[in-house]
């Protein structure tokens, strides 16, 4: 039994796009060749690996198994290609990440992605998460960190980020009725699901502040004037932590990292691994916004 790495792609583009006429595109083969290796690769495994539904096909229990295994190969694969010649290796990659993730965590990635490969041009576009995603879909970007609000098959999972509320430190703007808030502007998934949380528990509300930034967020609150759904990460010292038995439990986002098409370039697989490794090490949070290991 082989799992070339020719044969991981082709699963992977199958898995990502949910088509197979869809993935031969991608691996730059004919849809009857990628039937044809997934054939072969179900009969290799004894395993059926995708459920045929209308308009293209969905993984099964298998498929999805199969899909964690084939992720990391070929990203040992390609790093291992790219060793070879790493410092002098050129090119250019589009990433997109949320605003608050931008400031948070590529600073560091970015200072080890240079140090290793500093003649690649990264460009870097922020917006709200529905955008990234469908920049993704224009083909506009090479990689996109954002939120999601379930683990898809077609990204890489890298944490759970749970949503908490927060206030001023030297103010109780939550004692006030009706609550005022600062939201992100419509599309985010914060702002959709601070309201929704806010209407189920039968909380009078008035957003008070919107912003497309998570810096015009926090100001809002400082100001002593609003409470705030944020990332448990996004907290900081001069904010105050709203407990729940205050104002309702969020859930949690899924922060994922999308790839727009399946290909062998190894600077881009290098810099996949560098925004895994960063997410390995950043401390886990949970609802009540303090370090701790969630299940």
């Amino acid at each position: 039994m082989d799992l070339a790495p020719d044969i991981l792609r082709t699963f992977t583009a199958a898995a990502q796009t949910q088509n197979f006429t869809q993935a031969a595109q991608k691996v730059n083969l004919t849809q009857s060749a990628v039937s044809h290796q997934i054939r072969k690769l179900e009969r290799n495994l004894g395993r059926t690996l995708f459920e045929r539904v209308p308009h293209g096909v969905k993984l099964t229990r298998h498929g999805e198994s199969l899909l964690k295994y084939a992720n990391q190969l070929l990203r040992l694969h390609n790093e291992a290609l790219a060793s070879f010649s790493e410092s002098s290796m050129q090119g250019r990659i589009r990433l997109g990440a949320t605003e608050e993730y931008a400031a948070l965590y590529l600073p560091g990635i970015l200072k080890r992605f240079g140090e290793k490969y500093p003649l690649v041009q990264v460009d870097i576009f922020c917006d709200r998460s529905k955008e990234l995603l469908k920049m993704m879909d224009q083909g506009k970007m090479d990689l996109c960190l954002r939120n999601s609000q379930a683990i898809e098959s077609k990204a890489e999972f890298l944490r759970k980020e749970p949503l908490i509320w927060v206030g001023p430190k030297d103010a109780n703007p939550e004692g006030g009725a009706p609550l005022p808030i600062a939201v992100f502007n419509k599309g985010c998934i914060h702002r959709q699901w601070a309201i929704e949380a806010l209407d189920k528990n039968d909380i009078d509300y008035r957003i008070a502040y919107s912003s497309p930034s998570i810096s015009g967020i926090l100001a809002a609150v400082r100001s002593g004037l609003a409470v705030a759904p944020i990332g448990a990460s996004t907290f900081i010292s001069d904010l105050r932590i709203i407990p729940q038995k205050t104002l309702p439990a969020l859930p949690s986002a899924m922060i994922c990292l999308y790839q727009s098409k399946c290909h062998e370039d190894g600077i881009q697989n290098s810099l996949v691994k560098h925004i895994i490794d960063e997410f390995c090490n950043i401390p886990v949070y949970g609802q009540d916004g303090q370090n701790c290991q969630i299940p």
